[in-house]
């Protein structure tokens, strides 16, 4: 290669390389103001202004049954079909309904038998009752006479201790109260409802072998509600001295009233709040429903210091607050509403808090808030 060539491409490659390092460099510094500006997202924000206002004083509660029970059996089988058609969730039943069956005919033979081997245990003992007891003999023959393998047992007859004594060596007192003993267990393959209601959960359908203790079923009496509402600390005096209360459903009407059954002792740490239980008598031609949700209300109003916010801006009871550039969650207390509004307590004066959900970027990122 000539002398010439060779620094023609010497300068070629400089001149190249030095355009090269001039672009990139121009694109770092592009690159540095795009992360600059992407690092500050502005958000809007209110500053907290607590004021007092009168409050109606309000809550939320939840309709439950006063009377709930699990199905379950002490004994084990498989679960027969119902004749009268399966229960399923919302099936009502009447108290002394049979609501659940087990097949009992393999205990139903052994008892049966038993009873057989019971009979002749006392047919055995009979020549000697004749020798011994002579006046009384009439008196177990017509007892024998009773005893039949397909039927209860019949009571014992009036028995002296000479007697007792007797029947006890030949071992016939000891089986006839296991075969009563039988006999009681007997009844529990059948569930018989103690009250009349409504089924809730079903967990073991027709045909399925049921353990002992494991749940069939959820059921329910109905007519007799009651409805457990938390409430503040700060307002629990309040309530509870006000007995009675107004219950509306979620779109304001009025559905029944009822008194206070109970207050907890216990505090529910997160919302700092306790249950108080109250009764409920729906109106004339109104229907309460299990699981309902009903606002209450006492005839009684109350001044509190409040933060008016929108509704989109609390989220499970926290909002988030602007804190030197970060969100920060804080957990606040609803006291009142409006359609869009809602009043909290809970915050502190000069605080930003945000007015609605935003997605929080990383945690390089700046938020400077916007008032509204």
């Amino acid at each position: 290669m000539k002398r010439s060539q060779i620094i023609l491409f010497t300068v070629f490659i400089v001149i190249t390389g030095f355009i090269y390092l001039t672009l990139m460099s121009n694109r770092k510094e592009d690159s540095k103001k795009l992360k600059s500006e992407d690092s500050t997202v502005f958000v809007p924000v209110r500053e907290v202004k607590n004021r007092i206002r009168q409050m109606s004083i309000t809550s939320y509660g939840q309709i439950t049954p006063n009377t709930e029970l699990i199905v379950s059996f002490e004994v084990q089988g498989e679960l027969l079909k119902r004749s009268n058609g399966a229960l399923k969730p919302g099936s009502k039943f009447k108290k002394g309904d049979v609501l659940y069956q087990l097949d009992n005919s393999e205990a139903y033979w052994s008892l049966s038998s038993r009873k057989t081997a019971l009979n002749n245990i006392l047919l055995n003992c009979m020549p000697d009752i004749e020798i011994e007891f002579p006046d009384e003999t009439k008196k177990w023959i017509d007892y024998l006479a009773e005893l039949k393998p397909k039927l209860l047992l019949p009571e014992l007859p009036q028995m002296s201790p000479k007697e007792r004594m007797f029947l006890t060596t030949r071992n016939f007192l000891t089986e006839y109260y296991n075969i009563k003993s039988a006999e009681a267990r007997m009844q529990k393959y059948n569930w018989i409802a103690p009250f009349s209601g409504t089924v809730v959960e079903v967990y073991a359908e027709p045909g399925s072998v049921v353990n002992p203790g494991a749940q069939v079923a959820k059921i329910a009496e109905i007519g007799d509600y009651e409805v457990k509402v938390p409430i503040g600390l700060d307002e629990l005096e309040i309530y509870s001295s006000q007995n009675s209360a107004l219950f509306t459903d979620a779109n304001g009407k009025e559905i029944g009233a009822g008194k206070i059954l109970r207050i907890s002792d216990v505090i529910n740490q997160q919302t700092q709040s306790a249950d108080v239980y109250y009764s409920i008598k729906p109106l004339k031609d109104t229907k309460i429903y299990h699981g309902l949700f009903v606002n209450v209300s006492i005839n009684q109003k109350a001044e509190k210091e409040t933060m008016a916010l929108p509704r989109v801006a609390v989220n499970d009871n926290q909002v988030r607050i602007l804190d030197e550039g970060k969100l920060v969650k804080q957990s606040i207390l609803i006291v009142g509403s409006k359609p869009d509004t809602v009043f909290v307590t809970g915050l502190n004066n000069g605080q930003f808090v945000l007015l609605e959900q935003v997605e929080e970027k990383e945690d390089k990122v700046k938020y400077e808030g916007v008032e509204r």
